[in-house]
């Protein structure tokens, strides 16, 4: 075996600060519901979020073998092509959480590192079978199924409690929301840990440290485990007042259905080892829950522009990471001169999100730039449905005006019923 080399700790700490950033990225995935309804208070709610994504990483290996033995062929590429790909998926990363939007972090990275192996060995590199089976059908699933998980299990929860004491069913309703929500946090790590596993495994191979189809060692387990927890702990709060309130106003019945619905069907896909998008799950799994919900609404403006973002991660990090791996072929000036301009450019980027600081002190306070009004299905359901049951008649005043006295100086009548 060869000696740890430079290029493969830069490899390595750039595959860190990546999983930290995945980490931030979607902390909204789990506690994103559990927030907006009160549930859990925001640093409360992160911190446990956190503390399950470490335990999650060392609870499967599945998907980070996928990755690490399944995407790309190994002996196609050089380390320098997995620092490539990490550029593209960490510049994605932080240029959608600017913006607030849940796009997918585990497509940014397989985008990159399909961008970057593509750039070095060409298009055969690539095993066109795993990305479709284990990477594009599940996007398109995911959403789907979990969606409509949610929304049936939405109107099923409300149905069973439609009897229950108000508070007493919220109350519960709430604490469920926290196990789920904790249930959520599990599966996170559990699925996107393993993705950053599987990127350091794959460079420790191609770099001759780890002989071919070897799992991941335990030092990796930890550190991709610390990694995207610290993030978590930061909280990704414009992702999650995004997703907490941008989408739909969730109640916590909404909540404890959306999350048991995603949570679901992550853990069964890390099981099965699809490189899942948690973002995709959870987000499909909120829209479905304000659909489920008589009179609930789902912000289609919003939802357009987060589909956009999906749309475009993978081509976006795929493109960033080809030129970042064009760049790296000149030399070690040329791989010097891609981590001076990713280190600028994350710098750029927290620069800008100080001209407007989302955290847990507000992240609960602020409307959703260019959403709908939240009313807008609200009132039109309102408007078509019965009164509630017990309301008698005498208790409805309807004021009708009289018609206009011919006389100006009668003063008009009004009659009320």
């Amino acid at each position: 075996m060869e000696s740890f080399s430079l290029i493969l700790a830069i490899v390595v700490v750039t595959a860190l600060a990546f999983d930290f950033t995945n980490g931030f990225h979607d902390t909204a995935n789990a506690m994103a519901t559990t927030i907006s309804t009160g549930a859990l208070k925001p640093k409360v709610a992160v911190a446990m979020s956190a503390v399950l994504n470490l335990v999650g990483a060392f609870l499967s290996v599945e998907v980070a073998n996928t990755i690490s033995k399944g995407l790309v062929d190994e002996a196609g590429i050089r380390p320098e092509v997995i620092f490539a790909a990490l550029v593209g998926a960490i510049l994605w990363n932080l240029l959608t959480w600017l913006v607030g939007l849940p796009s997918s972090s585990s497509h940014a990275l397989m985008g990159g590192l399909i961008g970057a192996t593509v750039a070095s060995a060409g298009f055969g590199a690539v095993h066109g079978d795993v990305l479709v089976t284990k990477v594009l059908i599940p996007a398109i699933a995911a959403p789907l199924v979990a969606g409509l998980a949610a929304m049936f299990a939405t109107r099923l929860t409300y149905r069973l409690g439609k009897k229950a004491d108000g508070k007493a069913a919220a109350k519960g309703y709430r604490a469920g929301q926290i196990a789920s929500a904790g249930l959520v946090s599990l599966a996170h790590g559990t699925n996107d840990a393993q993705k950053t596993m599987g990127i350091i495994t794959l460079a420790l191979v191609t770099g001759g440290t780890l002989a071919p189809d070897s799992d991941p060692p335990l030092w990796v387990i930890l550190s991709a485990g610390l990694a995207i927890a610290m993030g978590t702990y930061l909280g990704g709060w414009r992702i999650i007042r995004t997703m907490g309130k941008g989408l739909t106003d969730l109640q916590p019945q909404q909540g404890f259905a959306a999350q048991t619905s995603a949570a679901t069907v992550i853990l069964a896909s890390s099981h099965l080892g699809f490189s899942l998008s948690t973002t995709h799950s959870v987000s499909g799994s909120v829209m479905g829950a304000g659909l489920g919900r008589k009179g609930g609404v789902v912000r289609w403006s919003t939802a357009t522009r987060m589909f956009v973002a999906w749309g475009l991660t993978l081509p976006a990090a795929a493109l960033v990471a080809a030129l970042a791996e064009w760049i790296c072929g000149f030399g070690d000036w040329g791989t010097a001169l891609v981590a001076v301009f990713l280190i600028a450019s994350s710098a750029a980027i927290w620069k800008v999100s100080r001209r407007e600081v989302v955290d847990h002190t507000n992240v609960n306070d602020h409307d959703v730039p260019d959403a709908e009004p939240s009313g807008v299905v609200t009132q039109a359901m309102a408007a078509v449905t019965p009164p509630p049951a017990g309301t008698v008649a005498d208790e409805i005043s309807v004021t009708i005006p009289a018609p206009e006295s011919a006389d100006p100086a009668t003063p008009s009548a009004r009659t009320t019923v």
